[in-house]
């Protein structure tokens, strides 16, 4: 699918409250379609594996899917899979072509635990899930969890490599569900605008320097290696998926506009070619103020102001 610039531009320009909703009931649309495809399979697994590459909005997805099912009398529970990270040990830790730790490899995870925590739920038993603490690179071996499934309710596992075989292969019942901002902004003759990955880029920049105070060099000397492991960990994995959707909204790259493009503009021009050509489509694009943004949109998840607790 591709969303055409001129009629993103005509509609902030005439009713951006009306784009903004009918953008957000579409969406919330594909979310209780999920959900509902998710509650008819529960006889099968109480998991649910949901996967996407980074900045799809899978943290967002999940909890809205969560609140549906919560609602239809499904009680869900969401669990990020970023807590089962091993502490990083260089002796053991999986390292990329460049000899330098590889943290976009699945074997970053604790695979063993997290497949053992699967069955676990499944039979109706305790596990307690554990939290990982980024800032110190290690699990926390007291900052833990119980959790315990009722017959009739589901656990919703969300993470980078949740569809990947190491994890699926000995979880071939559970649910599982790619998700990916995957249209593109096209002209009026067809041509690409804005990439479907650029989008996801702008998402990450604009969320890292929200909330980890990064510039937007920082996140963009990142990406390459991201998309490495993207195409070796994570995109081979998606035709696992019982169900892929598109997380990507049309009206928010005007509403990211304001965002990211002044983060833009203070990088050298010619430096990076991604930035550069950025700025380029943005040009084109419309901006559009937040206050029109819902607290429970998924772009919240990436500019703030969310009611989510992430």
């Amino acid at each position: 699918m591709a969303y055409s610039l001129k009629e993103i531009n005509e509609a902030i320009r005439s009713d951006p409250a009306a784009f903004v909703a009918e953008c957000d009931a579409a969406y919330q649309k594909k979310i209780e379609s999920a959900a509902k495809k998710i509650a008819d399979h529960r006889t099968e697994s109480h998991i649910i594996l949901l996967s996407g590459p980074s900045g799809s909005g899978k943290t967002t997805t999940a909890m809205k899917i969560e609140e549906v099912l919560d609602n239809s009398g499904v009680e869900t529970h969401t669990i990020s899979m970023d807590d089962y990270f091993l502490s990083v040990d260089p002796e053991t830790a999986p390292r990329n072509r460049e000899g330098g730790i590889d943290y976009e490899s699945p074997f970053c995870l604790d695979i063993d635990l997290l497949n053992r925590h699967f069955a676990m739920l499944d039979r109706g038993e305790t596990i307690h899930v554990p939290k990982y603490e980024f800032a110190r690179q290690i699990r926390s071996a007291t900052m833990t969890h119980p959790l315990q499934l009722g017959q009739d309710e589901l656990a919703i596992f969300e993470g980078i490599h949740a569809l990947n075989d190491v994890i699926t292969g000995k979880n071939p019942k559970a649910f599982k569900l790619y998700i990916a901002a995957r249209s593109n902004v096209v002209d009026e003759e067809g041509g690409v605008v804005f990439q479907h990955a650029w989008l996801r880029l702008v998402r990450r920049i604009v969320r890292d320097a929200k909330f980890r105070g990064s510039d937007a060099a920082f996140t963009i000397k990142l990406w390459p290696n991201v998309r490495r492991g993207e195409k070796l960990y994570i995109s081979p994995y998606k035709e696992n998926a019982n169900l892929m959707f598109d997380s990507s909204l049309p009206y928010e790259l005007s509403v990211l506009k304001p965002f990211v493009v002044p983060m833009l503009e203070e990088l050298p021009r010619g430096k990076y070619d991604v930035a550069d050509d950025m700025l380029r489509a943005f040009d084109r694009i419309e901006p559009l103020d937040e206050s029109y943004v819902a607290p429970r949109s998924l772009v919240r998840e990436f500019i703030g102001g969310s009611d989510y607790a992430y």
